[in-house]
């Protein structure tokens, strides 16, 4: 009863005009970000950072934060409609979502990703409001044998979204993990395939691949095809009908438990993730085939997890000052500015300014619904722009994203090679999904397998004697071997 009527405080401060106001420009510069390609939250909340110095804590923290789950709503936005995930975590929502655009279905695709992340975020601050403390300490007993447990559950995903081949699928896997390899050795400072150029020290930009694999191959396909629109057949109806919504409930439901616990731990990244609950959801449908070809669950399940993912990662935040991406990295060096530190004293020294900020979470999330719902109809009919007018702003776009990152122009030509290799791996029957996957997995996998050893002076034995990374490692076994006898089935 004490931490609702904290609560209730909160969103009574929540409320005044002033912290609505700040919510509502968060939430609308997140979405912007989210759409724009190669920005993220991280980015976008370091660039706004230093413009919160004149405001108090309370509004500038709320504001901070509408950037942070605004840019997680707003990335679905490009990544259906022209196939540019705008952050990490809409790669996967790239895969039915665009495909559903492409069938004149933008608005459903558009309107089940925005309810999916209210449902999901929504429910996730349900959770970081009652349970925040406990599920904290939760956090902190993984350590990285779990997290190499972790990992191999994630690898399963490869066998599931290698298509036709196999061994096409496994080896577009092993591509993305030589690419993850590139640039200095985080432990030793060696250098590792970096063809002797100073270059590739910092290593190969995830989003300079992702834009070049998705927006530009999507882009040479299109010219080579003389496509006339991304979506030639009537638009049809711009919201999903009952039966879709109550077809995507459960995937909402399961997408927000996946994105919520794996979000509570600090490494765990919202792509990774998002792959997971998009596997789990095809492994427990009636018609897995449907994934990847447009279905409704494929955009539902991402979204809703990384939305997910973004409520809970406040909890080790608030509740131990550990942030658990990037993105929240920066947002405590926000809090630091104002004297705020995180931790379990945080709730007693200043529970005004705790419980008012999570009241405005619940605020913001409404917002972007009611914000994102109304456009579903206008962005939709960019699907009906003429290819020819369309393509050269994807390319800008996709030019601009690539080099906004670290602004180099040297991540300008890694993402035009991977648009080079995106569009051979097309026709050749390679698909792109896993090497994503080995590309986000790979560093989480060399970190924590090297930490472990390092325990265990080098021992593979410490797995054994850590049940949850042994069960863990042990259900990423069986899940792949079960993919592999259902394709053999197949």
């Amino acid at each position: 009863m004490e931490t609702l009527g904290l609560l209730a405080e909160g969103l009574r401060l929540a409320l005044t005009p002033e912290h609505v106001l700040f919510a509502l420009i968060g939430s609308v510069l997140g979405t912007l970000v989210g759409v724009l390609p190669g920005i993220g939250p991280t980015s976008g909340i370091a660039i706004l950072l230093p413009l919160t110095a004149f405001l108090p804590p309370t509004p500038a923290i709320i504001m901070l934060a509408a950037i942070y789950y605004g840019a997680m709503y707003g990335g679905s936005t490009s990544a259906i409609l022209v196939n540019i995930p705008g952050e990490v975590a809409s790669v996967v929502t790239a895969l039915d979502g665009h495909a559903l655009a492409r069938q004149g279905r933008a608005g459903p695709a558009l309107a089940v990703a925005a309810i999916a992340s209210f449902v999901a975020g929504t429910l996730g601050l349900v959770g970081l409001t009652f349970f925040a403390p406990p599920l904290a300490d939760l956090a902190l007993a993984v350590g990285p044998p779990e997290y190499v447990g972790l990992v191999a559950l994630a690898l399963s995903v490869v066998v599931s979204l290698s298509g036709r081949s196999l061994v096409r699928g496994l080896s577009a896997a092993a591509v993305g993990a030589l690419i993850a390899l590139v640039g200095l050795d985080p432990m030793s400072g060696v250098r590792r395939f970096t063809l002797g150029t100073s270059t590739l020290l910092a290593g190969v930009d995830f989003i300079s691949v992702v834009i070049g694999l998705f927006a530009i191959a999507e882009v040479l396909l299109g010219v080579e095809a003389a496509r006339g629109a991304i979506a030639t057949t009537p638009l049809g109806r711009l919201l999903p009908s009952w039966g879709e919504l109550r077809r995507c409930a459960g995937a909402m439901l399961r997408a927000t438990g996946v994105g919520f616990v794996l979000g509570l731990l600090p490494g765990c990244t919202p792509g990774a993730i998002s792959f997971l609950s998009y596997d789990l959801e095809r492994r427990v449908s009636r018609t897995p085939e449907r994934f990847g070809q447009g279905a409704l669950e494929g955009v539902a399940a991402p979204e809703g997890a990384n939305n997910a993912t973004t409520s809970a990662g406040f909890v080790p935040l608030l509740a131990l000052g550990i942030p658990p991406t990037p993105a929240l990295a920066v947002l405590l060096s926000g809090l630091m500015i104002y004297g705020l530190q995180p931790g379990p004293l945080l709730f007693e020294k200043q529970p005004q300014f705790v419980w008012t900020v999570i009241a405005s979470m619940y605020v913001g999330n409404v917002m972007l619904l009611v914000l994102n719902l109304p456009l579903v109809g206008l962005w939709a009919r960019l699907c009906r722009v003429p290819y020819g007018v369309l393509a050269p702003a994807i390319l800008l776009s996709s030019v601009v994203g690539a080099f906004s990152v670290r602004n180099s122009l040297a991540d300008v030509g890694t993402a035009l090679a991977f648009g080079a290799v995106g569009w051979l791996m097309a026709k050749r029957g390679y698909p792109t999904p896993p090497l994503v996957l080995g590309l986000i997995l790979t560093p989480m996998l060399e970190n924590a397998l090297r930490q472990s050893l390092g325990m265990a002076a080098g021992s593979p034995r410490v797995f054994l004697t850590r049940p949850l990374a042994l069960t863990l490692i042990g259900a990423g076994l069986a899940l792949i071997v079960a993919s592999l006898l259902a394709r053999r089935r197949r």
